[in-house]
């Protein structure tokens, strides 16, 4: 059992020393716990997160700086600065940096599961198939291209 403990994570620090890259993204762990797990993240212009499903957790993303544009499900939207994004479990989602800027924002998800170790799997990995079967191990199920 993981219990969040007590303290502060500075700003240029990863808790426990922990950044992961991912397809070119840069995540921090914030904080982690059973019940919760943050992470900040860089976004540099032209990436995405293609849309997917968390079966077992609800995601947030707290927007700290850029502008991401957004899928979910079958709706079209975007956020800014300062704005929170609720994803639903269940909720197919899509994230894409379509801007010449980079993106900061801080996510996280409730409860934890299994989001650790698929980062941990899939850090430094370039092979996007790779990164999608390793994925759904890891309940997160990609959605297959739009036609």
């Amino acid at each position: 059992m993981i219990e969040m403990s007590a303290g502060i994570t500075r700003a240029t620090e990863g808790f426990g020393g922990t950044v992961w890259n991912i397809l070119g993204q840069t995540y921090t762990l914030k904080s982690e716990s059973d019940a919760s797990m943050g992470w900040h993240a860089l976004l540099p212009a032209g990436t995405f997160v293609p849309p997917h499903i968390h079966p077992t957790q609800d995601e947030f993303i707290y927007m700290i700086e850029g502008k991401l544009d957004l899928e979910l499900g079958e709706q079209k939207s975007s956020a800014g600065p300062g704005d929170l994004i609720r994803l639903p479990m269940n909720k197919p989602h899509g994230l894409f940096n379509h801007s010449s800027a980079d993106v900061r924002c801080l996510f996280w998800v409730a409860p934890a599961r299994k989001l650790r170790a698929l980062f941990e799997k899939i850090h430094n990995l370039t092979d996007p198939g790779e990164v999608v079967r390793i994925a759904a191990q890891h309940e997160v199920n990609f959605l297959p291209p739009k036609s």
